[in-house]
């Protein structure tokens, strides 16, 4: 079973405008099935063999003659030493879409992207399925509260019962676990995570303690949803802040935590200005903090931080799949406690989002969304409530109730 991807399109743009494109993103996320889907007629190399990896890296200066463009090179990172080859046959063939790379390792990746192909390559940050693409659902616009937004989402949006959320919540995104219900779940994640330690991690990041590694990547998804305190981070797992931050660097460069900003500016004087912390694959996080079932995991004590994270992960993909590296997704938190879930600044206006798990959503739930009303030069457009409930309804002027099946 193939679940089409909604980044395909932004693919092919960037291909035609670019004379390299670059898929990065957390392992297993689908990169290499969907460029393979994308471009199946060119060359495909992977670095994981490692009689390419040896070609590449003690012959760089020949692999492409070898090898002659167009081709997808998997798993690039394993050879910075080919970036500066590309640079030169893209400056000298100047030709458009030849370079199909991807790689797992964003952290040491993009720093030779950036010092070599500058100007030269498009770039798609891919997460896992979206609850979008596991329905079949080709709609391919960012997310944005606005009556604009849902006149184009359309009114047969297929609905999702409490029920199925909250598996498609413990189960993940991977695409492996969607397209293949009868995967122990479990078995998986338990693989995936040793993968990822001992490969991405451990490999380039030379981490020493791979036990106080793991230990901090399950504190960090019982973090999920909750403003990054560092130093608590740092003593829960018995390591020093600057180590601690560290390795928050790496899981958010590899994909797997997002940083989600503050939104402040020199008029918003009260404004906190420490980001949230989210796990982009909620099934990993509930994996890690041991929810073992749905029912438990809807039931706990972390079911609304499980919930605005799964939320927030598919708002990031809807920008990410339209080809939006930088998402405009911001938070609002001041000193006298008031917050909203998220801020989406388009257009010079912020559009504020609560998030709900319950499916009653009432006016008291957007409240706070006046306090962006009395901080001067800053303009509210429309905003909302996403939650459970089964359709969009006006809820206060234009406010409105959002289904999690419209985001």
């Amino acid at each position: 079973m193939f679940i089409a991807r909604n980044v395909e399109k932004t693919v092919n743009e960037l291909s035609k405008m670019f004379g390299a494109v670059l898929v990065t993103g957390a392992r297993q996320v689908g990169k290499t099935t969907l460029l393979r889907k994308s471009i199946p007629d060119i060359r495909y190399i992977t670095l994981d063999d490692p009689i390419m990896l040896q070609a590449a890296v003690e012959e760089s200066g020949t692999f492409f003659k070898n090898a002659p463009p167009p081709v997808f090179v998997d798993e690039i990172q394993y050879a910075p030493q080919l970036f500066p080859h590309i640079k030169i046959w893209l400056d000298t063939e100047k030709k458009k879409g030849q370079f199909y790379l991807s790689g797992s390792q964003q952290f040491h990746l993009m720093k030779n992207v950036t010092e070599s192909l500058a100007g030269r390559i498009g770039i798609v940050n891919l997460l896992g399925l979206s609850l979008r693409e596991t329905n079949g659902d080709g709609f391919s616009e960012p997310f944005l509260p606005t009556g604009e937004y849902f006149n184009k989402r359309g009114r047969a949006v297929p609905a999702v019962s409490h029920d199925e959320l909250w598996d498609i919540i413990h189960r993940g995104s991977m695409p492996e676990l969607c397209v293949n219900p009868e995967f122990n779940r479990q078995m998986f994640y338990g693989a995936y995570v040793k993968t990822y330690i001992q490969r991405d991690v451990r490999d380039l990041t030379q981490v020493g303690d791979e036990l106080k590694f793991m230990q901090f990547l399950t504190v960090a998804a019982a973090n999920t949803g909750q403003l990054l305190n560092l130093s608590s981070l740092a003593r829960d797992v018995g390591i020093s802040a600057p180590t601690a931050e560290r390795w928050l660097s790496i899981l958010t460069a590899s994909g797997l935590v997002y940083l989600l900003r503050p939104y402040y500016n020199n008029i918003t004087k009260r404004a906190i200005k420490t980001p949230k912390l989210y796990f982009l694959d909620t099934g990993l996080a509930a994996y890690l903090t041991k929810w073992t079932t749905p029912d438990v995991l809807r039931n706990g004590a972390m079911a609304g931080a499980f919930f605005e994270s799964f939320v927030i992960s598919e708002i990031i993909k809807s920008y990410c799949n339209a080809g939006v590296l930088e998402p405009p997704l911001f938070f609002y938190r001041d000193k006298d406690m008031r917050e909203i879930d998220l801020l989406i600044e388009n257009g010079g206006a912020l559009h504020p989002v609560e998030i709900k798990k319950h499916a009653d959503p009432k006016a008291s739930d957007i409240a706070a969304f006046a306090a962006l009303d009395k901080i001067s030069g800053i303009r509210r457009g429309a905003g909302g409530v996403v939650c459970m409930y089964d359709g969009v309804v006006a809820l206060k002027g234009e406010d409105t109730v959002i289904p999690v099946s419209f985001i």
